[in-house]
């Protein structure tokens, strides 16, 4: 496969702002951005920095008054710069999903677990609405969670926070997207919940080959699943690179900085028990 057909995402200069009392804000400034397919790429940055702004803008997410604008936003070749919203929101959900940071704002708390990700299938397949509710409980099992066909029926509140993190992976895996982005999805979780959301993810992505955008400020968590990692501030790209080369020759003073700042993230460890494909694939001296 040749390096144009195993890009899958291709953003050039990408821009975001704000209207304010204070006038126009740069929420991102410039951004470039390229995701190939399978890829495990880490947005990093300290809160403010742009990135999570930049994961909603890429889902068509951002609404007045925020104005998206960029040179290039091309997803497996396609323009979406001129795609209509119709051809958008096609996308969303079947080829691109997101998995959002606070599941209790993202899920209808009016509405049983179950219904919402046999919702997502009813979109965007032609599927009965029973085969959507026996698909989305199979999905429940998949993702971990014990008596999934009772769960189903639960409303989000009902839940504990790992296991609603667990539903929104059902929902955004549901249909086996291409892309998916993962906008802190383990901030609010404790340590032990944390490991265990993080390997339900990446086990689902090592199944479907799909590239991941991962959004956080977590380095220690960068450094067991990025193939390449992003470094943002202040809404622009500072610094790009493969995980290695972050972690051991940081180019930039600001990467340098968060870096010194996590006194016990070093270079990655042994890439044969990190997480990614890739990573695994390289470790045995197998093509990836």
């Amino acid at each position: 496969m040749s390096p144009e057909t195993e890009v899958l995402l291709s953003v050039r200069n990408l821009t975001v702002d704000f209207d304010t009392p204070q006038g126009p804000f740069a929420a991102v400034k410039g951004v470039d951005l390229t995701l190939r397919r399978g890829e495990v790429v880490c947005l990093v940055g300290e809160s403010g920095s742009g990135k999570s702004v930049t994961g909603f803008s890429l889902m068509g997410l951002v609404d007045a008054p925020g104005r998206v604008a960029a040179d290039e936003l091309r997803f497996d070749g396609r323009d979406l710069l001129r795609a209509s919203e119709r051809e958008r929101d096609a996308l969303r959900g079947k080829d691109i999903a997101m998995v959002f940071q606070e599941p209790m704002t993202a899920l209808n708390p009016g509405r049983s677990v179950g219904s919402q990700i046999a919702e997502v299938m009813r979109i965007h397949g032609d599927i009965s609405r029973q085969a959507a509710w026996e698909r989305a409980v199979a999905l429940l099992e998949r993702v971990g969670i014990r008596e999934p066909a009772q769960r189903a029926k639960a409303y989000p509140h009902e839940l504990s926070g790992g296991m609603r993190q667990r539903v929104m992976i059902a929902i955004a895996c549901a249909l086996s997207p291409r892309l998916i982005i993962a906008d802190e999805p383990t901030t609010a979780l404790d340590v032990t919940v944390q490991a265990q959301v993080l390997e339900l993810l990446f086990s689902i992505q090592a199944e479907t080959g799909a590239a991941v955008l991962f959004i956080t400020h977590d380095l220690g968590v960068v450094a067991e699943i990025a193939d390449r990692v992003v470094v943002m501030r202040a809404g622009e790209v500072v610094e790009e690179g493969d995980v290695a080369q972050i972690f051991g020759r940081p180019a930039h003073p600001y990467t340098q900085a968060l870096l010194a700042a996590v006194p016990d993230v070093d270079a990655p460890r042994d890439r044969g028990r990190r997480l990614t494909p890739r990573a695994r694939a390289a470790a045995q001296g197998t093509p990836s």
